[in-house]
């Protein structure tokens, strides 16, 4: 493709132009041939006319010689069965007018204006100087002993105008043309500024500057639409990235505590294995171990939850669950028997996460409750701790919050378990929210029965 046409608006152009002289050429077209078949068939009207009045003298009596003294201001010409010309008005040498609904062109030399039969037929062959086109059309005279070919000139003012139409449309068209191809040109480049726009403020926006948004017109069109779409996307992809490096730094940090605590534990074993309760070093560094590994299936888990496709769910009895983790563990009150389609292994980690924070926060007592309400199946776990104050009640959520860090890492908590709620009840359409007091609940669409 040549260069000029890679852009949007040269090839819109172009379209317009070349759509603009086919939609244009044929509407020209169609008009010139409509206004010449009108002047034709006036012309066919008339002379018919002039051949069912030489029928008619044909028919009564009247011989073909006579004609030149009976007919007055016509063109004409009679022959026989055998077309041999027995008379014709003007007197034609080198010519005929034998012919059939056409157009027969007459040349001054072909005409005999000596002959006396010549004088008296239409007066537009008088001083002719030029070709002229007349239509003639084609009777029989009653017993079909003759042949009557009658013509009449195509008015020649409408002609005038006809071919002074075609000229004007022959150039005017293409001008007209060129004329919507630069107007589309114009208006796509202006309404494509914006779009370029778009594309410079995007080209200068690097991994580290998705701050940044792009201009949006206040036009309300599909660009201005494509403004928003983008810098919704930005967002998210701000958003995302984001939270994608709190959350490598966060797991670092995370990461290296355990490591290190690791590592001075093997160092010093080895240093002074003569000073050292080798089994209290051990259980030690196996603690350290589990809480490494702990960490790190935590962290597998959210990153099969953030990047996780469509999974292949079951219907699944919420209360049935509830049962399997809980029960020993806390108080389960179930009130219906609500299904939701889910992973059940993963349903079942919200709910040991759940059970688990309850637990490490609790002074006596863990209730953990399943209801169905308005086509939402309802899990709540309630601890009598002390519960979250209102401001931390969706930071609770984030990955690595941990409220009371010391007693968290105290117990083992790695701060991704309510995270870890969180995106499991979104995977699942749902949601998890804290409420006044300890209180947590995760609300899940419901399966309704087939």
């Amino acid at each position: 493709m040549p260069d000029f046409l890679r852009s949007t608006r040269s090839r819109v152009a172009v379209t317009a132009f070349a759509a603009s002289v086919v939609a244009l050429g044929a509407v020209s077209v169609w008009f010139v041939l409509q206004a010449e078949s009108r002047l034709r068939d006036a012309a066919a009207q008339l002379a018919d006319a002039h051949a069912d009045a030489i029928v008619q003298l044909l028919n009564t009596g009247a011989e073909p010689a006579d004609l030149t003294l009976l007919v007055r201001d016509s063109i004409y010409e009679v022959t026989d069965h055998a077309g041999k010309r027995l008379v014709s008005c003007p007197v034609l040498d080198g010519a005929t007018l034998a012919a059939n609904d056409t157009d027969v062109t007459l040349r001054p030399y072909e005409i005999v204006r000596s002959d006396q039969a010549s004088v008296g037929c239409a007066p537009e062959l008088r001083d002719l100087d030029e070709s002229l086109t007349v239509h003639v059309v084609h009777a029989f005279s009653g017993n079909s002993k003759y042949d009557v070919y009658a013509g009449v000139q195509i008015d020649p003012e409408g002609q005038a105008a006809v071919d002074s139409v075609r000229t004007v449309l022959t150039f005017g068209v293409p001008a007209v043309a060129l004329l919507i191809g630069v107007i589309a040109w114009l208006a796509v480049r202006r309404s494509l500024r914006p779009v370029e726009a778009i594309r410079a403020e995007v080209a200068e926006i690097g991994a580290h500057d998705l701050g940044r948004r792009v201009p949006e017109p206040g036009t309300g069109d599909e660009i201005a639409r494509l403004a928003g779409t983008m810098n919704t996307m930005l967002a998210r992809l701000d958003e995302a990235v984001t939270r994608q490096s709190r959350f490598t730094s966060d797991a670092s940090h995370e990461l290296r505590t355990p490591l290190a605590s690791l590592r001075t534990q093997l160092e010093v074993l080895l240093a002074h294995p003569d000073r050292l309760d080798w089994r209290h070093s051990c259980e030690n560094a196996l603690l350290d171990v589990t809480r490494l590994q702990d960490l790190v299936a935590d962290l597998v888990l959210l990153g099969k939850l953030d990047h996780a496709g469509p999974d292949r769910l079951e219907p699944v009895a919420l209360s049935e669950v509830v049962q399997a983790v809980a029960a020993g563990r806390a108080d389960v009150e179930v009130s219906g028997t609500p299904v939701v389609r889910g992973h059940r292994t993963r349903l079942e980690r919200l709910v040991r996460n759940l059970v688990d924070n309850a637990e490490r926060h609790a002074a006596s007592r863990v209730v953990v409750a399943v209801s169905a309400v308005d086509g939402w199946a309802v899990l709540t776990v309630t601890d009598d701790g002390p519960g979250i104050p209102e401001a931390d009640r969706e930071r609770v959520f984030d990955r690595f919050v941990r409220l009371d860090d010391a007693r968290a890492r105290d117990d083992g908590g790695s701060g991704l378990g309510l995270a870890i709620v969180a995106d499991i009840a979104r995977a699942h359409g749902g949601t998890a929210r804290a409420e006044a007091g300890s209180r947590f609940v995760v609300t899940l669409p419901e399966l309704k029965p087939s």
